[in-house]
């Protein structure tokens, strides 16, 4: 485990979603934050970060999301 639950190779998160259409990769124990709901549930980083690669497609996005697994 790392001290940054935000970035945690071997963590649980859950995929975000807001009204706007961003993403956001979460720790699974965290709070959900106002204005965001679950997409994924928890699942592994590789398995979120590949669920936001193929959902995601805001037209402002430039560059997609990279595992550092």
């Amino acid at each position: 485990m790392t001290d940054d639950p935000f970035n945690d190779p071997a963590g649980r998160y859950r995929v975000l979603v807001n009204d706007a259409g961003d993403h956001s990769l979460w720790p699974a124990f965290a709070a959900i934050p106002a204005g965001w709901s679950v997409t994924l549930d928890e699942a592994s980083r590789p398995e979120c970060v590949e669920h936001i690669n193929r959902n995601w497609t805001a037209a402002h996005t430039t560059a997609r999301v990279t595992s550092n697994v």
